[in-house]
């Protein structure tokens, strides 16, 4: 059967950010199809014609807020200077962050959103879409001679990101130290790490035998 022509996109995305808030507040338990139709002033019939069930509906809320993200990522090109390119995710990994809360955190930090079925242990594919500009950035600055073509570039991606993520989790649940304006030096501390990964690996081999 067709959906009804008020069962339309609009209506969707209404919902969708409608339960990002309610996720974001009280968790996937909280989320009921009755309560969040009454909150969009829609019935529940529009919703279960949308996503099928609760499942459904957090799968869509996942894969909508990796669409975004992902399109905010496409929208960086590839440039000359690759290890630029690496800072340059970062940045828009936090403008996403700041301007999303709620999609964000929907993304990066609950699980029970991301793999609601019983298949818990698969990566989700749009979290492999996510990660793969950063991973084809650093890949680039190997090939242009910027990083070091033995190390694992997913190992320098993944320092990016973790470096990205921790910053952004503190300023967004406001645990920044006190006197300390985390935001202002979330660019340099990228800086830093990237211009860390440019040394010889030698170096860096060096550093961590030492630890």
């Amino acid at each position: 059967m067709a959906r009804l022509k008020t069962h339309d996109e609009a209506l969707r995305l209404r919902l969708l950010h409608r339960a990002a808030a309610t996720v974001f507040d009280r968790g996937t338990a909280a989320l009921s199809l009755r309560q969040l139709a009454a909150d969009v002033k829609t019935s529940t019939t529009a919703v279960y014609s949308l996503f099928g069930n609760k499942a459904g509906l957090l799968r869509n809320l996942y894969e909508e807020a990796a669409r975004l993200f992902v399109a905010r990522l496409a929208a960086i090109r590839p440039t000359d200077d690759p290890a630029g390119d690496v800072i340059r995710l970062g940045l828009v990994y936090r403008e996403y962050a700041i301007a999303n809360p709620h999609l964000y955190a929907i993304l990066f930090s609950d699980r029970s959103v991301q793999c609601p079925s019983e298949s818990e242990s698969e990566k989700p594919r749009e979290a492999i879409e996510t990660y793969r500009p950063l991973v084809d950035a650093v890949r680039r600055g190997q090939q242009a001679g910027q990083f070091s073509s033995e190390s694992d570039p997913e190992v320098i991606a993944l320092s990016v990101w973790g470096t990205a993520h921790g910053l952004v989790s503190l300023v967004l649940s406001g645990n920044e130290p006190p006197g300390l304006a985390v935001a202002d030096c979330y660019e340099r501390a990228l800086g830093v790490l990237v211009a860390g990964w440019r040394e010889s690996v030698g170096k860096v081999q060096g550093f961590a035998d030492v630890l």
